[in-house]
């Protein structure tokens, strides 16, 4: 899957018609340290891509006015990751809390007057469809001031608590240092995911003090500050996977799991047979068609499709690779970044391809290595092959046609062609093209030389009894 392209400027520009476009504002600028990583927090993968990239490319389906990023302790990290993206940057130099992170994106969305989404580059997994939920609240027609995103957590724990009516409506939030025990009681939780129109949040923001347990400028605060100004905010509530925020490796993996597990069960609903699902790996983007057989301990990195009856078979490792419909993979087969199988085309075990098409109905059954390679349909290559092609400084190509065979432990070196329905005889080291349908043999010649072995054995047990 292609990441999201966003634009270039954060601000909204004069020429953007709607009056009611959106900005986001992600918070990254936690230090992380329960980690105990020299990765940021935020670029910690789950199903193959960093936190804050899911995060971006859901934002990205929204087609915001501008989007920034704001960073702190590992900044250049964090800045690296995004720059391709386009998307802006703002430091928070000073860890003073969420409403002050928030202030520090004021100056990039100084000329925007939509509506601005606050996010989390640790809470990876909003959806664009909950983002759309917020802003709709956001525009309804009793004009909240602000739109909190809830949740109901098995364990609420130490998360801070929204206390709302029947309608939504938000009497009071309070973090959880400063909640009494009733509050505590309380199982509505504040994701601290927040939808606010631009014109209300900076003068909002500029009131937020600090006299609390720890000193910060909460974001939750402008709720009651527009609450004392007449003004009701509103909830909307969520599932609370989509909220999990990751803080630690413990997180992570459960936030990974998660995800997986509710992958494998999108992927047998849509068609395809998952031999035992809680041992299948995908990644973000993995694409499975109908009828397609996964069999235990299979790992999916990023960039797969597998089309439709297709079979992988167990403890194979695919990673940007491509896989013809009614194609067979493994056991034990990796198909690394470039590998293209035509229909019906044949890896086994043991067998690693990298850069290479195998073509429609060709096959490569067992122990066999194709880098950067062309294998016309219907070619057989045998157990043992390598293509050598690199020479410690550049790659180089070799082509098989169509029909050809390629006999076992054959060596071919590249640059080099084998023609359709040509064979190479086993053992053989091929240096130079091989026209179609030729026979190409190039190993040593076989002596044999009679008695050898028992007068060689004879020999050395003399040699070892006079030691």
């Amino acid at each position: 899957m292609t990441q999201p392209t966003m634009p270039r400027s954060v601000a909204a520009p004069r020429s953007v018609a709607a009056p009611r476009s959106v900005a986001a504002i992600v918070l990254a600028a936690g230090k992380g340290t329960r980690m105990k990583s020299d990765t940021h927090k935020v670029l910690h993968p789950v199903a193959g891509r960093p936190m804050l990239l899911h995060l971006l490319a859901a934002v990205g389906e929204l087609a915001p006015a501008g989007v920034v990023v704001v960073t702190g302790a590992g900044r250049d990290q964090v800045e690296a990751a995004v720059a391709p993206l386009g998307i802006a940057t703002a430091l928070q130099a000073e860890q003073l809390g969420t409403g002050h992170a928030v202030r520090q994106a004021e100056g990039a969305l100084a000329d925007f007057d939509g509506d601005v989404l606050i996010l989390y580059g640790d809470v990876p997994l909003v959806t664009a469809a909950t983002m759309h939920r917020m802003l709709d609240r956001l525009r309804a027609a009793d004009a909240p001031a602000a739109v909190v995103l809830g949740f109901r957590p098995d364990d609420p724990g130490a998360y801070g608590r929204v206390i709302a009516d029947a309608e939504g409506s938000i009497v009071r939030m309070v973090e959880y240092k400063d909640a009494s025990d009733a509050d505590r009681a309380e199982t509505l939780c504040n994701s601290g995911l927040m939808a606010v129109r631009a014109a209300d949040l900076w003068p909002l923001l500029a009131r937020v003090g600090n006299d609390n347990a720890a000193g910060e400028y909460y974001l939750p605060d402008i709720v009651m500050l527009a609450a004392a100004d007449g003004r009701g905010s509103a909830v909307i509530e969520t599932d609370a996977h989509e909220v999990a925020g990751v803080n630690s490796r413990g997180e992570l993996a459960a936030v990974e799991a998660g995800w997986q597990a509710r992958r494998r069960v999108a992927a047998m609903r849509d068609g395809a047979t998952l031999i035992a699902p809680d041992t299948i790996w995908f990644a973000h983007d993995t694409i499975l068609g109908r009828d397609v057989t996964v069999e235990p301990n299979v790992v999916f990195g990023p960039g797969v499709t597998v089309a439709d009856g297709a079979t992988i078979h167990a403890f194979s490792h695919l990673e940007r690779a491509t896989v013809g419909a009614g194609a067979e993979v493994g056991p034990y087969a990796r198909l690394r970044p470039g590998t293209v199988l035509g229909a019906n085309a044949k890896v086994g075990n043991f067998v690693e391809l990298k850069n290479a098409v195998l073509g429609d109905g060709a096959k490569a059954s067992h122990l066999t290595y194709l880098g950067d390679a062309d294998i016309g349909p219907g070619a057989n290559i045998g157990a043992g092959t390598i293509t050598c092609n690199y020479d410690g400084f550049l790659k180089y190509r070799t082509t098989i046609g169509a029909g050809a065979f390629v006999g076992s432990n054959s060596a071919l070196v590249a640059p080099v062609a084998i023609g359709a329905g040509a064979i190479v005889a086993a053992g053989s080291v091929i240096t130079r093209d091989v026209e179609p349908d030729a026979l190409a043999l190039a190993r040593g010649r076989q002596e044999s030389r009679s008695g050898w072995a028992a007068r060689f054995r004879a020999l050395m047990r003399a040699k070892k009894a006079a030691r």
